[in-house]
């Protein structure tokens, strides 16, 4: 077989574009057989060539962007640098000069994914994408290509890893969300300031990915819920397990008739859901199609080599596509304009912790204003008393959670509640 060397650059030389580096060496032996042809790193763009990058040759650093842009050799672009700019800039000049591209940007796919992938088409040319969710799990094709045919009506996904070990730490030992965020930090699950991951922003940029390449339907990452763990105690995951749940952040994006539900909170899981056993800083998919059925994919969601695979699995793409003549069909494109459905008009069941007075009469005006409101009690535990009131938790049925929040707020201004302790969603299935 004629080895045919086709050069790259990787545009960031961080922790997953070490990786990246690193990992293309790796598999050079290979690369003949699994491609025809080789791979050749020329250059790795960085703010600042001075500065030693592990395990990167200097002469290989540059800091101009244009010294890649206008070398002809260079035809895959390979984006770990992250952020929306100057990587849309770099991506957008690399189509239209007609190199390929593999971008590990959640970011900056969440915002303008469809805008790329439409002038990628355009253009002839590869923008590939896996390692933008859920790192090393392989979801980006299989949306956008096994399971085209699945007629997928629901995606469910714990796809920050940082969330699942904090949440995991206080399931297992118990500990409040302060404790284990602190944990976190220590073995470098958690960012200095965590607030992408434990707000919810983080899995909010995948769920509008996989949202829009599931339904062939934009979502931008504007119209995705979110609400994070910060909220969440270990008193609330204790009860959870005595109702026989779990608690995680989870996204959601599935249709509703001719529309789509995208969020992401955390939620009660029943504990024999796949996704409840999802431990530490693993990350999970879990996909239902009418035609498909149930499928789960599951691995490490993040890190610099989990990461990195998920990178040159798609170089290896391109490098065999551009080989072959056959760059430019992308997939994901989306043709439909389904509406997102504001939050206030989707349903939910609810894990409600309230305090509420001894007061003879106080349970029943409870359930009168959940009642008056459509919400139904599936549900009620009466538990420890604390400073002479009694904490009540309840398990509504599904209601539409404005109707909830009328409930909630008129239950706030009664004399008989001393405080409403929590309220988070518990899942149901809820498809088609």
């Amino acid at each position: 077989m004629e080895n045919k060397t086709v050069k790259a650059a990787i545009l960031g030389a961080g922790t997953v574009g070490s990786g990246v580096y690193a990992l293309a060496g790796m598999l050079s032996d290979e690369m003949l057989q699994k491609t025809g042809g080789s791979l050749e790193i020329k250059k790795v763009l960085v703010r600042d060539t001075k500065k030693e990058r592990d395990g990167i040759p200097g002469e290989l650093l540059t800091d101009c962007w244009n010294d890649i842009l206008t070398d002809n050799e260079i035809q895959i672009i390979i984006e770990v640098m992250g952020g929306i700019e100057p990587a849309r800039t770099y991506i957008t000049e690399a189509i239209l000069s007609g190199k390929q591209v593999v971008s590990a940007n959640k970011d900056l796919l969440a915002e303008y994914g469809q805008e790329l992938l439409r002038l990628a088409e355009e253009h002839a040319v590869d923008l590939l994408f896996e390692a933008a969710v859920a790192g090393a799990i392989p979801i980006i094709r299989p949306l956008k290509q096994n399971m085209t045919a699945g007629l997928l009506t629901e995606i469910m996904g714990i796809v920050n890893g940082t969330t699942n070990y904090i949440l995991t730490k206080m399931t297992e030992e118990g500990m409040e969300y302060a404790e284990a965020l602190k944990m976190a930090e220590a073995f470098g699950y958690a960012e200095a300031d965590p607030a992408s991951d434990v707000e919810g922003y983080d899995a909010g940029r995948k769920m509008a990915i996989l949202g829009s390449l599931a339904y062939s339907s934009e979502v931008a990452f504007s119209d995705v819920y979110m609400e994070g763990i910060t909220r969440i105690t270990a008193d609330d995951v204790y009860y959870a397990k005595e109702f026989g749940y779990v608690i995680k952040l989870v996204g959601i994006a599935r249709t509703l008739g001719e529309r789509l539900e995208v969020k992401v909170h955390p939620m009660l899981i029943p504990k024999e859901h796949p996704l409840a056993s999802v431990r530490d800083s693993f990350n999970a998919v879990f996909v239902h199609g009418e035609a498909s059925g149930d499928a789960m994919f599951m691995g490490r969601g993040a890190g610099k080599m989990p990461t990195a695979s998920a990178v040159m699995g798609d170089v290896v793409t391109v490098l065999r596509n551009l080989l072959h003549d056959n760059c430019g069909w992308n997939g994901g494109i989306a043709y439909k304009k389904l509406p997102v459905m504001p939050m206030e008009e989707t349903k939910s069941c609810f894990f409600l912790r309230l305090l509420v007075s001894e007061k003879p009469g106080s349970l029943g005006n409870i359930a009168s204003v959940l009642g008056s409101n459509g919400v139904s009690i599936d549900q009620v535990v009466a538990k420890h008393t604390i400073h002479g009131a009694n904490e009540l938790v309840i398990i509504t049925g599904s209601v539409m959670e404005r109707n909830f929040n009328n409930a909630l707020k008129t239950l706030e201004g009664m004399p008989d509640i001393e405080g409403v302790c929590a309220k988070i969603r518990v899942y149901r299935e809820q498809r088609g």
